[in-house]
């Protein structure tokens, strides 16, 4: 198991230049009092070797971190919007910008999706920040993997951002601190620019201590092939990754804490999604909160959540400081599983499904114990729904539902009324309205700064 440890702090303070004690026989006292002090100030000749580099290789870890399941200050990321805009949380706020992403009626001037899209970005330019000055200044066997992981996060990005935004999502770059502007691309493109970022990862992952960081790389290219429909390639992108594997992302009380401890349990601003609601039913929905399922522990508390109305149900998969997979080996399972699907041998894929159920699994520390077979469907539909909800289980709040969401409508020819939560709509604990009909985010205003976008190519699945 990988554990991506937050040090970025430790790494900074490694750069700040601190004073030492002053040799008053040596010096004008007075002058040097009265000289300008700046202790923190790092000179660019500080930052040009390989311990300024790896410290750049750590702070992106933690940005990428960060920009997926937040950063512990009570403010969403990523993986946290997805999660509202599905089935997974429900709003249990009264902020109308988490409201509305419970709806799926999002503006593109949405001040919570806004930096959650700029903050994946500028994490996408910081590996890019570390992998030059890896390359330049650590050849390192050690150097040589961390420039593979950076690939790696930068192709992670790039996929995600894919699966979750509308189709013209420009990829910029900033080179000597200037922006270079990019056409933008669909999300097929930005999948394919993911896979070729990996492929460049894969070629840096090729001694005997990158197997870790190379089975992430292979998850993350194996995701962004399904999503072109490669998924006979995706099986096998993904063959050698044992289920066992986790690549996680970790928390403490000294750096940050896991913003699902956070927007749940600690200020319960989101409560478990569920198929009910005062509403009525909420149509298309899993049952997360009723189903008792082992893959997500639910905790009715009998109290009111953050909008002093809604009854707080609480996930407790993650603690404050509990770690959280974005890639695991249940996953590279998941899309060997969907490959049977896609040709028609749907007992192969229930032999994989089968097989993950009837042994115990651990997601982070969160430990999952074996539990009974399912029957084999009669036939492609009810497998396929079967799938994507096996699907939903194993990966909960780990920031692969929304694909899947609307790849049930791309890849599967289903609707969005059909697969999105659908019907009556809850507002702040009183029916409101109607859940909106959008499949995906849209490209934030902020980003025409970039003479080149001009707005979402189109919002399709």
């Amino acid at each position: 198991m990988l554990r991506l440890k937050d040090r970025a702090r430790g790494a900074a303070a490694g750069l700040t230049v601190v004073a030492g004690s002053m040799l008053l026989g040596a010096c004008d006292v007075k002058q040097e009092l009265l000289s300008p002090q700046q202790p923190t100030v790092i000179s660019p000749s500080a930052t040009a070797n390989a311990t300024a580099a790896n410290a750049l290789y750590v702070g992106a870890l933690g940005r990428w971190k960060n920009s997926m399941n937040g950063n512990g200050g009570n403010t969403e990321a990523l993986w946290n919007w997805e999660a509202l805009f599905t089935d997974e949380v429900r709003s249990a706020d009264t902020f109308s910008q988490r409201n509305d992403a419970d709806q799926r009626n999002l503006q593109s001037n949405d001040g919570v999706m806004t930096p959650i899209y700029q903050n994946a970005q500028q994490a996408r330019g910081r590996a890019r920040d570390a992998i030059n000055a890896l390359l330049q200044f650590d050849t390192s066997p050690t150097g040589k993997q961390h420039v593979g992981e950076m690939y790696m996060v930068m192709g992670y990005i790039e996929m995600i951002l894919s699966q979750a935004f509308c189709n013209g999502i420009p990829f910029g770059e900033t080179v000597d601190n200037a922006p270079v502007y990019t056409q933008p691309l669909t999300d097929a493109d930005g999948s394919k620019l993911a896979i070729s970022r990996i492929d460049t990862a894969l070629t840096y992952l090729t001694g005997s201590d990158d197997a870790a960081v190379k089975n992430a790389a292979l998850i993350v290219k194996g995701r962004a092939q399904v999503d072109i429909g490669d998924f006979a390639g995706a099986a096998a992108t993904v063959a050698s990754v044992p289920t066992s594997f986790q690549y996680n992302f970790e928390y403490s009380q000294t750096t940050f804490d896991n913003e699902w401890w956070v927007m749940g349990a600690s200020v319960k601003r989101y409560t478990v999604g569920d198929s009910v609601d005062v509403a009525g039913p909420i149509l298309n929905a899993i049952p997360f909160a009723r189903l008792k399922d082992p893959r997500v522990a639910v905790t009715d508390t009998k109290s009111t959540a953050e909008d002093n109305t809604t009854n707080f149900l609480r996930v407790d998969n993650w603690g404050r400081d509990d770690p959280t997979p974005p890639l695991s080996g249940i996953d590279a399972r998941l899309i060997e599983a969907e490959a049977k699907l896609q040709t028609g041998d749907i007992a192969g894929m229930m032999t994989i499904l089968n097989a993950l159920r009837t042994a115990p699994q651990v997601l982070g520390i969160f430990k999952v114990p074996a539990m009974s077979p399912l029957p084999t469907p009669a036939d492609k539909t009810s497998a396929t729904d079967l799938f994507f909800r096996e699907k939903a289980l194993w990966q909960f709040q780990r920031g692969y539902r929304m694909d899947d969401l609307r790849r049930l409508v791309r890849q599967y020819g289903r609707t969005q009324d059909k697969v999105f939560p659908s019907g009556n709509f809850t507002r702040n604990g009183t029916p409101t309205g109607q859940f909106g009909t959008q499949v995906a985010f849209p490209v934030p205003d902020h980003e025409q700064n970039n003479p080149n976008f001009h707005g979402c190519i189109d919002t399709k699945a």
